[in-house]
């Protein structure tokens, strides 16, 4: 008997000590409301347990004596959520312009945006480098996804595009790209046939990689559905499909000059076929609506005294000069196309929403498109889509959730659980009531680091014109 409570005795101890002592994590986060953007609910009284860039266990408060960390967060009883994702961001210029578009990183940030996809330019190396460094915690910044070069035609819109004319063409520009390990393959229409479009979406359906961009006028939206088109940037694509007089108009081969047409004849009942069609093959729309109306009203406002104009360099500003003139080229000629267009594309939102087609929040922003500044124009195109029948919760759906289901990764994003990517923003009011709660994040964490107001305010000074 003696020696059997003397053999009990030790594993007591071991039991007793092991319980007693804490399990350290990087980071825990307490005292902190935890928003869940799918469903609007809000829950209390847990603790999140980080370690690295992953949150690991999310437990209940009540037994914070159990857990210690290298560094802890009282959140002050205020709102944490995902980090936002801006589905449509441009990095160029040339190589005169690359350390100015390094620049934005920090913005991006100072806005709560975690994540940002890249829509194509000519400064694909220097892309590259950001998306491993910020991948990394080496650079800050949101993680990127780019898919390397735009595709186009013999006549490319944009420098740093690649030429597609033929099969043999598509299939040697895919190998290139997947040597690149791009994320995706972006379109453009600078004057890419509708032949050459197909076959890069169904070359690119094959090898598994998704496909979004611009479409020819020329080429029909709902057969690039039939060949697997994954989605489309701006309202332009899906406007086609909605007007009866399409294929005539497209005849007629006069690019965009057709568009007023297209939104005179638009016929709501095939619109929701239209939709419905999307929504089916799973096809997702980055509408783009706030840039449309910043560019609408440009000649209008007075933007030399933006908030925002002294953190962006004199280089990429001095490339707002081509919106400019064209907008006033465009006024010179009589054209109201742009207004009409935004109205338009506003009143599709709420249809597509309840049909089920997956929107994306997209800005536009970056050099050539002027006075769209990164991270205010993503909070800009959100309240763009609350004013397009929207509510805060469905407008933050599209950044928050849809955006990594477009790359399949809802496995790690969308909502703040065991095993998903910390990437997180803390807000001192409830976005899910008016999304101006966005505004200045008291802290993001990314890549293990915790970025708080601070730190942002710094960032952004580090970039601003002296």
């Amino acid at each position: 008997m003696k020696n059997f409570i003397l053999f009990l005795i030790p594993l007591f101890l071991f039991y007793s000590c092991n319980k007693e002592t804490p399990e350290t994590f990087d980071l825990i986060i307490s005292n902190v409301k935890i928003i869940d953007v799918a469903s609007g609910n809000i829950s209390e009284g847990k603790l999140i347990l980080i370690e690295g860039d992953t949150i690991r266990r999310i437990v209940d408060e009540k037994n914070i004596e159990n857990y210690t960390a290298h560094e802890t967060l009282d959140a002050g009883g205020k709102y944490l959520m995902p980090g936002l994702w801006d589905m449509h961001v441009h990095f160029r210029g040339g190589d005169s312009l690359i350390a100015e578009n390094k620049e934005f990183l920090s913005l991006f940030l100072a806005y709560g945006i975690t994540s940002v996809r890249d829509a194509g330019g000519d400064i694909t190396t220097a892309v590259l480098e950001w998306r491993d460094q910020t991948a990394s915690g080496e650079t800050d910044g949101p993680r990127i996804f780019t898919p390397g070069p735009k595709l186009d035609g013999t006549r490319p819109a944009w420098p740093g595009s690649i030429t597609v004319t033929s099969p043999e063409e598509t299939r040697r520009v895919l190998d290139s790209l997947e040597s690149l390990e791009v994320d995706y393959v972006k379109m453009y229409d600078g004057n890419l046939t509708k032949e050459a479009f197909y076959d890069i979406i169904k070359a690119a359906e094959k090898r598994g990689l998704k496909t979004t961009g611009h479409m020819p006028l020329t080429a029909n939206f709902m057969e690039a559905i039939d060949h697997g088109l994954d989605g489309c940037e701006h309202m332009y694509y899906p406007l086609t499909a909605c007007s009866p007089i399409a294929d005539s108009l497209a005849g007629l081969n006069r690019g965009y000059g057709i568009v007023e047409q297209l939104i005179d004849s638009y016929d709501p009942g095939l619109a929701a076929q239209v939709f419905e069609k999307m929504s089916a093959n799973n096809v997702y729309v980055t509408p783009t609506l706030y840039i449309g109306t910043t560019l609408a009203e440009i000649l209008e406002k007075d933007h030399s005294r933006d908030s925002l104009l002294q953190y962006v360099g004199p280089g990429i500003q001095e490339t707002y000069r081509v919106r400019i003139e064209g907008a006033r080229r465009a006024q010179a000629s009589g054209s109201t196309m742009r207004q009409k267009m935004e109205d338009i594309s506003a009143s599709m939102i709420r249809p597509m929403y309840d049909a089920g087609v997956k929107i994306l929040a997209g800005s536009d922003c970056g050099a050539f498109n002027s006075y769209v500044y990164p991270g205010e124009s993503l909070l800009g195109e959100l309240n763009a889509l609350v004013d397009a029948g929207l509510s805060p919760r469905e407008a933050l759906e599209t950044s928050v959730i849809n955006a990594p289901k477009f790359f399949e990764l809802k496995e790690y994003y969308g909502s703040i659980e065991k095993g998903k990517l910390a990437h997180l923003i803390l807000l001192n009011n409830n976005p899910l009531e008016n999304l101006k709660y966005l505004e200045n994040p008291e802290a993001v964490i990314k890549s293990g680091k915790v970025y708080n107001r601070e730190k942002l305010i710094a960032m952004m000074e580090e970039i601003r014109n002296k």
